[in-house]
């Protein structure tokens, strides 16, 4: 059983602009919340089967393949540890960065993941109970820290992401 936890946000800049952006496989470290470091691993920098490790210290990395790719509107990356597949709790998991025209020279970004569950019931249940919360509130935390530095041009700290949320409640 697939799951998706989804978000979309407006950023305001043409979807060519934000697309320049997207491309560049190096440069999630800017807008993912917890990752410190991103290096591309492959030749290939872009496109199906470029690949890149996104630091969350300076020895914990996580790997990303891209598996499908969208000139200019997107692309899929399958989530993994070498290959041994996606970590705990995910049996597997994709990431889906997503832009379309939004009107008035803006753009529409949705960043999704899909995920299947590791352990079976129990897993739905820890899913279904606790973890689809947080997995939302995650991937809305990167589509808005996305916003931010596409529009910025400057890193979103978690000072800065913590402000953003602050000011969006008021």
């Amino acid at each position: 059983m697939k799951n998706e936890a989804k978000a979309r946000v407006v950023i305001n800049m043409p979807r060519e602009q934000a697309w320049m952006k997207l491309r560049d496989l190096g440069l999630a470290h800017n807008y993912v919340p917890g990752i410190i470091k991103t290096e591309i691993t492959t030749e290939k920098k872009e496109g199906v089967g470029a690949s890149r490790k996104v630091y969350q210290s300076e020895t914990k990395a996580l790997d990303e393949t891209v598996v499908e790719w969208k000139e200019g509107y997107g692309f899929l990356i399958r989530l993994h540890k070498g290959d041994t597949g996606s970590q705990p709790p995910f049996k597997e998991a994709f990431f889906r960065y997503h832009i379309d025209e939004a009107g008035n020279g803006q753009t529409a970004l949705t960043t999704s993941l899909i995920y299947t569950m590791r352990w079976g019931w129990f897993g739905e249940f820890l899913q279904n109970r606790f973890l689809a919360g947080i997995f939302r509130s995650v991937i809305r935390d990167v589509a808005i820290s996305m916003k931010a530095y596409y529009e910025s041009g400057e890193p979103t700290t978690p000072e800065k992401l913590k402000q953003i949320k602050a000011d969006m409640k008021s």
